[in-house]
């Protein structure tokens, strides 16, 4: 490393020794993965925020723990070959007042802080939460191969009781996670929630493609959240913003920027939801890679881009750019729903720009209910290649559905194999290209129950069959058609 190199990367850490660096190894810590090192860990820190704040250093080594609380002013400086190595003792996780004790999100963690300010965690050291001891196999029945479309790997374990999330950072302002890894997560592996003014940059998790509810990172109810630079691989979804209130409070998910990211897992690439209980606004997620190498179909990515408002909540105001797509079995998935009649939620103000997805085997859908519509969708600049070789059987009605949880492949097959659209006002398509990779015999599109249809230079592959090339049904308002190559 160059000096110049060298005096950047090492500026923002004070040296060892200085009333300010609090090193580990001297409150007991021991880092040798075998005796546990919870309670050493956990008096550095406190002597650090006893005395104003600082940097807990944790040098090389692997340190056995359970629930350790970060506080104010204080930076959690995971060294170069340091793990924290969580506990697979369940009863080494101190449960934290708020959420529910068992669940997919519960009251263990390993690393928690709450009701902070100034909280940073930074690598380039790993947390691991050890995930694998938490999980049991299903024993399920294995699907048919002509059914592995809809299957999912996580299905072939069951968690048990569990640390979930694994990191978790409740009403806590100006938080900090950068360039550490977070890998084998039990369950959700980091969410932020109730946070304002968040910085997640440069984080690299590493969880198993079978790990059951393995979320990689979850939002909740954030403000003023910037994500970027981030490298996930993981079972559930990648980035799953949230609005629900474990706490007693649910605030409002609003100023989120997510960019420059690769993510990778078999779930949902970006995805709103599923609990949407509150309101969603100016949300961005731009320049990113959303991929799976050749694997199973039930390995690969469910839907590249999942926006589903099912609770009551709102989202208004979310622009999707520059995004590029490969083997994710659904490009883009927006439902609005009522899955537990909790009323009529609201989605729109949605961009989706600069979109290329090759590999896709399933067909991209935006649905509503009737009279509860989605308003104002445009869909610009995309091109998709799809892979799916439809039959001329799955041309029929579709159910609603109104009460099932929201999944891209929830409606079976579909009749159209590059958009289904229903239940939507002031629906845009413009420079949209689909191509049939191989020969569907069904229409690219189908819109049904759209008030103000305009599409712009959109092309799609002949149906090999008697389809049109598009099929329209209950639409009003109508400029343009579809082209077919």
């Amino acid at each position: 490393m160059r000096r110049r190199e060298f005096l950047l990367a090492t500026a923002a850490l004070p040296a060892l020794g200085s009333p300010r660096t609090f090193d580990v190894r001297d409150f007991g810590a021991r880092g040798d993965g075998a005796a546990k090192d919870t309670a050493a860990l956990q008096r550095a820190i406190d002597q650090c925020a006893a005395t104003g704040g600082g940097t807990v250093y944790v040098p090389p080594g692997r340190y056995l723990t359970g629930t350790v609380v970060l506080k104010s002013n204080v930076t959690f400086h995971l060294e170069a070959g340091a793990t924290l190595l969580g506990s697979t003792d369940l009863a080494d996780y101190t449960p934290q007042p708020g959420p529910p004790l068992q669940g997919d999100a519960n009251a263990k963690h390993l690393l928690y802080a709450r009701d902070a300010e100034n909280v940073t965690l930074r690598g380039p050291g790993t947390v691991d939460g050890q995930g694998r001891a938490f999980w049991v196999p299903a024993n399920r029945t294995l699907p048919k191969p002509e059914d592995v479309w809809r299957d999912v790997a996580t299905y072939d374990w069951k968690p048990l009781d569990r640390p979930s999330p694994m990191v978790e950072f409740f009403n806590c302002r100006n938080l900090t996670i950068e360039d550490v890894t977070l890998a084998n997560s039990s369950g959700w592996t980091l969410r932020p929630i109730e946070c304002d003014t968040v910085v997640i940059r440069g984080l690299k998790i590493r969880n198993p493609i079978i790990g059951p509810n393995t979320d990689g990172i979850d939002p909740t109810c954030c403000r003023n959240v910037f994500i970027s630079d981030c490298d996930i691989a993981t079972g559930d979804d990648a980035i799953c913003l949230k609005s629900e209130g474990p706490y007693g409070r649910m605030g409002l998910s609003r100023n989120i920027v997510i960019t420059n990211c690769v993510l990778t897992c078999c779930c949902n690439g970006l995805k709103f939801g599923t609990a949407t209980r509150g309101g969603f606004e100016n949300i961005t997620f731009s320049n990113s890679v959303i991929a799976n190498a050749d694997v199973p179909l039930n390995q690969r990515v469910i839907s590249g881009l999942a926006i589903e408002m099912v609770d009551g909540g709102w989202l208004e105001g979310v622009t999707v750019s520059n995004i590029r797509m490969q083997r994710a079995r659904t490009p883009v998935f927006l439902r609005l729903g009522n899955r537990n009649g909790f009323g009529s939620g609201r989605m729109r103000g949605v961009m989706i720009d600069s979109v290329h997805a090759t590999g896709a085997i399933l067909t991209s859908s935006i649905t509503g209910l009737p009279g509860q519509i989605l308003e104002d969708v445009t869909l610009s600049n995309i091109r998709i290649d799809t892979e799916e070789s439809g039959r001329a059987e799955w041309v029929r009605a579709v159910p609603e559905q109104d009460r099932a949880y929201p999944e891209a492949r929830m409606f079976g097959r579909l009749p159209a194999y590059g958009f289904y659209c229903r239940h939507a006002a002031g629906l845009r398509f413009s420079n949209v290209r689909i191509r049939a990779v191989e020969p569907d015999q069904r229409p690219a599109f189908h819109f049904e129950d759209i008030r103000g249809l305009r599409l712009t230079a959109v092309e799609a592959t002949r149906p090999a069959s008697d389809q049109p090339v598009a099929r329209f049904t209950g639409v009003t308002g109508q400029t343009g058609e579809v082209s077919a190559t």
